[in-house]
């Protein structure tokens, strides 16, 4: 059986320490390093499955690392494990690209949780992925397999949130899927008492389609988004 690869990346030590001690006791391989260049060293040598990033680290910090990963289509999942508290740190650790957010102090044992179910999310969209067909629209095609979008040959740069919202409104064409449907359905928790979190990945992917006049995304308002096909 294939060795599951996790990547473990903060400068406090202990933290590190304790967090790669639970994680192997569930047979995880563990790669553990105190700052962002040695982590990105990692991701680029090694066959990382799910990586574990504090954000204020030296050299850099977990933002930039994240931002990094996500730029060279690195798609495994990334957990922040941060003291950062507030609800725009969280909204934003979502937007460049991680799948989850926990603050500290935290329970070791709900990390190993989240851990397994970011592992198994992975595992059966990677299964249900290669039963799709390529989606093609005016010019944009969405290819599940390789997890690639192009829109006139260009090859979009998206994080793997934003790539499961659009293949997920895409999957429907003009079905309207309310803010909390989407929220459930994509990253698989318990719904904020808010829409920001949807409502920014929405404008970065509209952005990032190019869209003028939401030609593929419609906002119907009071209810939710719709796929234009």
């Amino acid at each position: 059986m294939k060795h599951v690869n996790i990547l473990i990346a903060d400068d406090e030590a202990e933290i590190a320490d304790l967090v790669g001690l639970h994680l192997e006791k569930e047979g995880f391989h563990i790669f553990k390093v105190n700052d962002g260049e040695e982590a990105l060293k990692i991701v680029q040598s090694q066959p990382i499955d799910l990586a574990v990033l504090d954000i204020m680290m030296p050299r850099l910090d977990g933002h930039e690392v994240t931002r990094m990963i996500r730029k060279q289509n690195y798609l495994f999942p990334i957990i922040f494990l941060s003291a950062k508290t507030s609800d725009f740190d969280r909204i934003t650790g979502l937007v460049i690209g991680a799948d989850d957010y926990m603050t500290k102090p935290f329970n070791p044992m709900e990390l190993v949780a989240r851990v397994k179910s970011q592992l198994r999310r992975t595992m059966l969209y990677n299964q249900s992925a290669s039963k799709e067909n390529i989606l093609e629209f005016r010019g944009l095609t969405i290819d599940p397999d390789q997890h690639k979008v192009t829109k006139y040959d260009t090859v979009l740069s998206l994080t793997p949130k934003e790539f499961d919202i659009l293949l997920l409104l895409a999957n429907h064409p003009n079905k309207v899927f309310s803010a909390e449907h989407i929220f459930q359905t994509v990253w698989g928790d318990a719904y904020y008492d808010n829409q920001n979190t949807v409502m920014v990945h929405i404008r970065t992917l509209r952005k990032k389609l190019g869209e003028d006049k939401n030609e593929f995304i419609k906002t119907v308002w009071g209810v939710g988004y719709a796929f234009h096909g």
